[in-house]
């Protein structure tokens, strides 16, 4: 076992050498350890405290999490058979460990222990706060079922888990299966030369040697987007997207439609729901949230909506008529909107998304990026070398700057010394047929204070970010959309949150311990910087010529920032109603359809309604293959937030203002789940979170 670079836990996780062989005994491996650290804290002679049991028992799980997190990365970004294999191998007995774990009496019983003794009071906040989350979550994970039924909610996690890698395997699979070969160059009339070149040497990879000239498209964003955005062939963008409407559904090959597993899962939510003694998933989902009651949060969903769709009825009749008069669509369908929407854009704003692009090349971007964090928080981002899965992936360190905001991370906010590592990311930006759609960050190592040597020295927080964008075409770089940009500074502030974080317990400790619907906070806010003059000065220059952007374009894409705002509102508000009375009243097994659930959503918050063969459900891995079943309203709810926290910048007269960017430090991003998010916010604005700053933000103050 000690050749098992899986199994190597002194530094960086050696991508260089794991290979899908070595997941089975490892992991095996790690799992008999951590079930020997339980059982050794549950002897009856070990003390229910802190140092005799929590610490420990977090340390020994840590080797588990670290694995298994190395081998679900690696499922979602090379998802080849070989890790598709590998992890769906040894999925079940993962998810059978952690179900045991929830459901361990003798775990839970220590714990309550810590909280009702002596210790407890004396205990940091951090270290209470963590004791009071496990105690919370040994109860949602069945620990005080009555032993009989046990057993059926430990088949149902199992189940559960399977069941969402199948589903995110199955939309992979669904996507890659569907290839639209255009053969008559006429069809390409519109698009950017930089797509027809991608989907030239797509072609090209295909096609055997000496078949006619052709062009591939595919339904990986890089592909799709600007197909639904830029072509004049309306039969093109219309096969596009039913394509994409229809992946892993019924009108495909069986084996990868998501239909049954949907339904099944939601019975299985149900089911779980049910036994803990809650009516339904919906409730079981906002226990560890901020927000208090499904009404509540249904309140706030349906208030947003009676504001947004004035707003977007307006944005929709606006570009029916524009369709009409100027593009000669007298039925604008579905599959025009995007395409519409950008005539509009430039006919309006005298400007294409396309002119916008050509500023925002990759190595600029970046620099840009990193200007902006290295501003805010006092640190310094530097590349560094480590082994990586694929050669696209590049690594970075943050380091502490002299005088800086980061320079209280060190133990008992001593001052740091300026070049000291503070945090390391990997950054996978380009779309791969084997690499998961969307974009996400995760944790590889998270930070925390290692005991049992003479300095007990600090485990450095290392994240992956994740991103779909385009690659290099030709010899020129890879260039971005703006909204992609706003996609990497997102996912960024994900990072910062894992990355900048002082806490020194696992539990706490970067995301860990945040309420889900506080997750979003940081990422959004770090959107705003994409709107920043100063900012993108310093991010932008053409592919071309070199220029920065011109301040006339920038006027013109700050004039069209909220562009059809109302439209987009509506649609995330859709989203979020659908995931949730999905999760709240509604029957799987009941005459209503997931379907018909959907339609009902619709006909309240939507204004533009997709043909009866559109399945997003099939698609909408958020909330069937990721963490944000009923849970999806966190996007709109953390956007009041952060349009609150940037609006205190806004109100200092400085986007960089270093007294407010400190307090955004010290209260936001380094807190971690240390104490509640609402805590977080108040410390940091002095009062309780505004809608204001969202609703202007926006676009949607009446006028």
């Amino acid at each position: 076992m000690n050749t098992n670079a899986l199994l190597d836990f002194t530094g960086l996780p050696r991508f260089d050498a794991i290979t899908p062989a070595d997941v089975q005994p490892a992991i095996s491996e790690v799992l008999a350890q951590a079930r020997a650290v339980v059982e050794q804290l549950t002897a009856e002679h070990v003390a229910a405290t802190w140092n005799d049991f929590a610490a420990p028992l977090a340390d020994g799980i840590e080797r588990l999490s670290r694995a298994w997190g190395i081998v679900a990365h690696l499922h979602s970004v090379n998802d080849i058979p070989e890790w598709r294999e590998a992890y769906n191998g040894m999925l079940p007995e993962v998810s059978r460990f952690y179900a045991e774990l929830g459901q361990n009496l003798k775990l839970f019983a220590r714990y309550k222990a810590i909280r009702e003794s002596a210790e407890y009071p004396h205990l940091s906040l951090a270290r209470r706060r963590i004791v009071d989350n496990e105690i919370r979550d040994f109860r949602l994970s069945g620990a005080e079922l009555p032993e009989e039924k046990k057993p059926r909610f430990q088949a149902i996690q199992e189940e559960l888990a399977r069941l969402a890698a199948r589903f995110s395997e199955n939309l992979l699979d669904a996507t890659n299966a569907f290839a639209e070969i255009v053969r008559d160059e006429a069809e390409l009339a519109g698009l950017p030369d930089d797509v027809k070149q991608a989907a030239r040497e797509a072609a090209q990879k295909d096609a055997e040697a000496g078949a006619p000239a052709s062009w591939k498209f595919t339904l990986h964003m890089p592909s799709y987007l600007p197909v639904m955005q830029y072509a004049d062939s309306r039969r093109l963008r219309a096969a596009m997207y039913r394509a994409y409407a229809t992946r892993a559904a019924e009108f495909g090959p069986s084996e990868i439609d998501n239909t049954p597993l949907i339904r099944r899962i939601l019975e299985l939510r149900r089911e779980a729901a049910q036994l803990l003694g809650y009516n339904n998933h919906a409730e079981v989902s906002l226990v560890p949230k901020m927000a208090e009651s499904v009404a509540q949060v249904l309140d706030f969903l349906r208030d947003l909506a009676t504001k947004a769709r004035p707003f977007a009825e307006q944005d929709i009749a606006e570009l029916r008529d524009f369709a009409r008069q100027e593009l000669g669509l007298e039925n604008l369908e579905p599959w025009d909107v995007g395409y519409a929407s950008e005539k509009l854009l430039q006919a309006r704003y005298a400007f294409s998304e396309q002119d916008v692009k050509q500023y925002f090349g990759e190595e600029k971007v970046l620099a840009g990026l990193f200007h902006v964090i290295e501003t805010l928080f006092g640190v310094r981002i530097k590349p560094d070398s480590a082994p990586v899965w694929h050669e696209d992936v590049r690594f970075f360190r943050i380091e502490a700057q002299a005088g800086g905001n980061s320079t209280n991370h060190a133990k008992n906010n001593a001052v740091v010394k300026s070049g000291e590592l503070i945090g390391q990311f990997y950054l996978d930006l380009y779309a791969r047929e084997t690499k998961r759609g969307g974009a996400w960050m995760d944790e590889a190592i998270a930070r925390r204070r290692v005991a049992g040597n003479a300095n007990e020295g600090i485990q450095k927080p290392v994240a992956y970010l994740n991103c779909n964008f385009s690659r290099p075409v030709g010899s020129k770089p890879a260039t971005f959309t703006h909204n992609e940009v706003s996609t990497l500074f997102h996912e960024t502030g994900h990072g910062l949150h894992h990355l900048l974080t002082r806490g020194e317990e696992l539990g706490i400790s970067g995301i860990h311990g945040v309420e889900w619907d506080a997750v979003e906070l940081p990422s959004q806010f770090m959107e705003n910087y994409c709107w920043d003059w100063g900012v993108l000065q310093q991010m932008t220059a053409h592919v071309d010529t070199g220029a920065p952007l011109p301040r006339t374009l920038f006027d013109k894409m700050l004039a069209a920032k909220n562009f059809q705002s109302g439209l987009q509102n509506v649609r995330q508000l859709e989203f979020s109603l659908f995931d949730l009375l999905l999760h709240d009243d509604f029957d799987p097994l009941g005459n209503t359809s997931v379907l018909d659930l959907l339609a009902e959503v619709r006909r309240e918050v939507a204004v533009i309604v997709p043909p009866e063969w559109h399945r997003l459900p099939n698609s909408f891995s958020h909330i069937f293959a990721g963490g944000y079943a009923a849970g999806y309203f966190s996007y709109k709810w953390a956007e009041v937030l952060s349009a609150d926290c940037y609006a205190a910048f806004e109100e200092a007269g400085d986007p960089f203002d270093p007294v407010t960017g400190k307090r955004f430090l010290d209260e936001i991003l380094s807190v971690g789940g240390t104490r509640p998010a609402l805590d977080n916010f108040r410390a940091f604005r002095g009062r309780e979170p505004q809608v204001d700053a969202l609703l202007r933000h926006s676009g949607m103050i009446p006028v």
